[in-house]
C-alpha cells in the first residue's frame, strides 16, 4: 500500500495524517498497540526513518504513546478539530545543518584566527566533560558549532546556523528526538570534532567541509540508532546496572 504524495510535504508527514485518519475511522482503538515499525514500512512502501518521524510527529501531539521495548499505542483518538501540525522534525533539519554548517565550516577555515581556534579547541574538552555527566547538556556542543560560524566573519551565515540550533532546541519534534538520543546514551562524539578542529588549524576549506559533514552525517545516524527501541532499552538497563553496582558499593 502506497500513501497518497501530498504535494511539496515530507513523506513522513503524508503518513502521519493517513495514520491519523486511520485513528479518527477507529481502525485503532484507544489502548491498541500500533503495528511494528518493519510492518508499517511494508505497508506503506516508506523507509524506517518516514516511520520514526510519523510516530514522533503524533506522540508529540498526544495521539500515541511509544513504549520501551513494546511499541507505540494510542493513548487518545483525534477529535473533529484535531489537525497535524507538523514542526521541523530532527531529521530535516540534521540535513539542513551538513548542508549549511558544511559550507560554514569552509568558509571558517579561511577566515579563523587564531585565538578563535584556541576557544574551539577548549569547547572540544568541554564537550567531554559534558559527556561524563549522566544528566549532561550538549550546551558546550552548541557553542562550537556557533564559534565556528562566528569565525566566518558572516553575519548572515552565523544568524543562520544560530536559527537552526534555536530550531533544534524549540522544535517539539526534534526536542523530543535529540531527547530519546540522549536517553539512548548517543552523545557528540569528541573525535568527530576534533577532526574538523584540525582541519580548521590546517586552514583546509576542503577538509573543513569534509570533517563536517562527516560528523553530522554521523548525526544523522545516530539519531535512527536513538528511536530502536532495543537501543533505548538497552541503554536503560545499562544506567540501571551502572546504579545498582553503586548501591551496591556504597551499602
Amino acid at each position: 500500500m502506497n500513501i497518497p504524495r501530498g504535494g511539496q510535504e515530507r513523506l513522513y508527514q503524508d503518513l502521519a495524517r493517513t495514520l491519523l485518519e486511520e485513528l479518527a475511522a477507529g481502525k485503532y482503538p484507544v489502548g491498541a498497540r500500533l503495528p511494528a515499525e518493519r510492518e508499517l514500512t511494508a505497508m506503506y512502501n516508506v523507509s524506517r526513518p518516514t516511520v520514526r518521524e510519523a510516530i514522533i510527529a503524533l506522540e508529540v501531539q498526544g495521539l500515541v504513546e511509544v513504549r520501551v521495548g513494546s511499541g507505540a499505542y494510542v493513548v487518545r483518538l483525534p477529535g473533529k478539530g484535531d489537525v497535524p501540525g507538523f514542526n521541523i522534525s530532527a531529521f530535516e533539519l540534521t540535513e539542513a545543518r551538513l548542508l549549511f554548517e558544511g559550507e560554514a565550516a569552509a568558509l571558517a577555515a579561511t577566515q579563523i584566527s587564531d585565538e578563535e581556534l584556541e576557544d574551539i579547541e577548549r569547547l572540544v574538552r568541554e564537550i567531554a566533560r559534558e559527556n561524563q555527566e549522566t544528566q549532561g547538556t550538549e550546551s558546550a556542543d552548541q557553542a562550537f558549532h556557533l564559534a565556528i560560524a562566528r569565525a566566518t566573519r558572516n553575519t548572515a551565515v552565523y544568524d543562520t546556523v544560530e536559527q537552526l540550533w534555536r530550531l533544534r532546541n524549540t522544535s517539539p519534534e526534534a526536542s523530543l528526538l535529540h531527547a530519546k538520543a540522549r536517553t539512548a546514551n548517543v552523545k557528540p562524539v569528541v573525535d568527530e570534532h576534533s577532526a574538523i578542529v584540525e582541519a580548521l588549524k590546517a586552514r583546509d576549506p576542503a577538509a573543513a567541509r569534509a570533517a563536517m559533514r562527516a560528523h553530522l552525517a554521523a548525526v544523522l545516524d545516530s539519531l535512527l540508532f536513538a528511536t530502536e527501541e532495543r537501543a533505548v532499552e538497552e541503554a536503560r538497563r545499562a544506567i540501571q546496572a551502572k546504579r545498582d553496582r553503586y548501591a551496591r558499593a556504597t551499602a
